[in-house]
C-alpha cells in the first residue's frame, strides 16, 4: 500500500531572511502555481504569487 515513494508536491524556490522573519517562494509541482509564504513570530501567511498584471504566476508543470 505504501511501497511507492511519494514525491514532494511543493518545491522551495527561494528563501529570504528579513528583519521580521522568513519569506519563501514555493511552486506546486502538480499545477505549476507559485506561492508566496511568509513567517514571523506573530504568525504566517500564504498567497498565490501575482505578476505585474495581477495574474497568478504559473510555471511549467513537472512531467511525472
Amino acid at each position: 500500500m505504501f511501497s511507492k515513494k511519494e514525491e514532494k508536491r511543493f518545491e522551495e524556490k527561494l528563501v529570504q531572511n528579513s528583519q521580521q522573519g522568513l519569506i519563501y517562494t514555493w511552486v506546486d509541482r502538480q499545477t505549476g502555481v507559485h506561492y508566496l509564504y511568509t513567517w514571523t513570530a506573530q504568525g504566517c501567511a500564504l498567497t498565490p504569487l501575482l505578476d505585474e498584471n495581477g495574474e497568478v504566476v504559473v510555471g511549467e508543470l513537472e512531467v511525472n
